[in-house]
């Protein structure tokens, strides 16, 4: 169903292990609705997001809305994270990567869009 809704992107999350409680809800919409903006603007012209029936496009797949839900999560983890490092107590900081290739093969972005013919 498009787009995803906070309860899947809540639901996806806890089942990572994230705590999450309804004071999170305001930060995590704002999220998610800049992840299906991305998503629709990115694939753009190569699904039918309107559910649309004059439209004859494919309906959003499976793996499309996970790449979604995804990363509108990423997105809200990273914003703990503004300078791209992450403390862990006594062992230091590590950096967090800028990309995550399971999100960009979810959503074909990155190096995995398909080839296209002109």
């Amino acid at each position: 169903m498009w787009p995803p809704d906070l309860d899947a992107l809540k639901a996806d999350m806890r089942q990572r292990g994230v705590t999450l409680d309804d004071a999170d809800d305001v930060q995590l919409t704002i999220v998610l609705d800049a992840s299906v903006a991305f998503t629709e603007r990115v694939h753009s012209g190569g699904y039918n997001f309107t559910d649309d029936p004059l439209i004859e496009l494919p309906a959003p797949t499976p793996d499309l809305e996970l790449g979604t839900v995804r990363l509108a999560a990423r997105w809200h983890t990273r914003r703990r994270s503004p300078d791209g490092l992450i403390s862990m107590a006594e062992l230091g900081a590590a950096r967090v990567p800028s990309f995550d290739p399971d999100i960009e093969r979810l959503l074909r972005i990155g190096r995995f869009v398909p080839g296209r013919f002109a």
